[in-house]
C-alpha cells in the first residue's frame, strides 16, 4: 500500500532525506522512528503530498503521490501531531466539513454515524470542539482521518499530550482500525511502538538504519549478553574479580548491584557463583538483563551508527 522508492528531500545545501527506500503492505502497523531532525517529518510529509520529493519516488495504492495527487490522497488518511480542528465548531459541524472538504462519497449520515461509534464520540457529536478533554480532540482528530474510509492512515505522535489511560485508549484503537487498513506511526514513545507496531523502520541522518521486527531488532543487535548480580562487599574488591573472569568484557556498578557484558556466545555464569564463592562473597542475585527497543533505538540513531 505504501512504496518509498529512492527518496530524497534537499532544503538548500542540505540533504534532509538521503535516498531511503521501504515498503508497508497491506495491514500491517509499521513504526516509524528517529529522532529530532532525522528526515521522519519531511518523509511523512511528503506521503501526505504536504511537501515534493527531490528525487525518487513515493506511492500510496500504486498512485504516485506527486503525479496523480488527487488519486493518492483518496487513499490516506492523516492525523498530525496537532489535529487540524476548529474549535468553535460543534464535532458534528466539523466532521461535516470535512466530508464535503473531502468529497466523500459514501452515504453521509450512517458514514459518519459509524466513523463516531468507531472512536468513539458519538456522544459528544454536539458539543463544541473547544470544550472537549485532550483525549477526545484526539479522537475528533482520528476521525477526521477516517472519513472518505482510506486505506492508508498515516500517524504522527498521536497520543502526544495525552494521560496514560488515554493513550491506552487511543492504542487500543490504532490496534482496531489496523486489522483494516494499513498503518504507518511515527512516535517517539517506545512503550508505543512496541504495543502497537508488527515492524519497525528507524530512520536516522536521512537514512534507514533498521527495517524488522521489534524481535528481530532486539536479537539482531543484542549480541554480547548481559547480567545484574547483587554482591555484597566493597566494589572496589569486586569489580577487579568479575572483569577477570573469562568472557567478561565490562564491568558497571550503581553501587548496589553490578552489570556484566560477556562477549557473545560466552556463558558466565558458573565462573561468576565460582568467583563469588572463592572470594568469600555473598552473591544474592544472578538474572540476565534482556536488551529493550529503547537501547536499539539509542544504539541505531548515534552519530554514524547502523545495523
Amino acid at each position: 500500500m505504501i512504496k518509498i522508492n529512492n527518496l530524497s528531500k534537499r532544503y538548500g545545501p542540505k540533504e534532509a532525506v538521503k535516498g531511503i527506500s521501504f515498503e508497508v503492505k497491506k495491514g500491517e502497523i509499521v513504526g516509524f522512528l528517529g529522532p529530532n531532525g532525522a528526515g521522519k517529518s519531511t518523509t511523512m510529509n511528503i506521503l501526505t503530498g504536504y511537501l515534493s520529493a527531490t528525487g525518487g519516488s513515493a506511492k500510496i495504492a500504486g498512485f504516485d503521490v506527486l503525479d496523480d495527487a488527487i488519486e493518492a490522497r483518496r487513499h490516506v488518511g492523516y492525523l498530525p501531531e496537532q489535529p487540524p480542528l476548529y474549535f468553535d465548531m460543534t464535532v458534528d459541524e466539523y466532521l461535516n466539513f470535512v466530508y464535503e472538504l473531502k468529497a466523500a462519497k459514501q452515504p453521509r449520515k450512517a458514514h459518519l454515524d459509524r466513523i463516531c461509534e468507531l472512536v468513539g464520540i458519538s456522544h459528544v457529536r454536539h458539543r463544541i470542539i473547544k470544550n472537549l478533554s485532550k483525549g477526545y480532540k484526539q479522537r475528533v482528530g482520528f476521525a477526521q482521518a477516517l472519513i472518505g474510509d482510506p486505506d492508508v492512515l498515516i500517524l504522527d505522535e498521536p497520543t502526544e499530550g495525552l494521560d496514560p489511560n488515554q493513550r491506552v485508549e487511543i492504542r487500543n484503537l490504532i490496534t482496531g482500525l489496523g486489522r483494516e487498513r494499513t498503518v504507518i506511526l511515527s512516535t517517539h514513545i517506545i512503550p508505543e511502538v512496541v504495543d502497537v507496531c508488527e515492524r519497525v523502520v528507524v530512520i536516522n541522518e536521512g537514512v534507514i538504519v533498521a527495517d524488522d521486527t521489534v524481535e528481530n531488532l532486539v536479537h539482531d543487535l543484542d549480541g554480547e549478553s548481559r547480567f545484574i548480580a547483587e554482591i555484597e562487599g566493597e566494589s572496589d574488591k569486586i569489580i577487579p574479580i568479575l572483569a577477570a573472569i573469562e568472557g567478561v568484557v565490562d564491568v558497571t556498578s550503581d553501587g548496589k548491584a553490578y552489570t556484566l557484558t560477556a562477549e557473545e556466545g560466552a556463558d558466565i555464569r558458573k565462573a561468576v557463583f565460582y568467583a563469588a564463592a572463592q572470594n568469600d562473597l555473598p552473591l544474592l542475585s544472578f538474572a540476565p538483563v534482556d536488551i529493550s527497543l529503547e537501547a536499539v533505538f539509542a544504539r541505531l540513531t548515534k552519530k554514524g551508527g547502523e545495523r
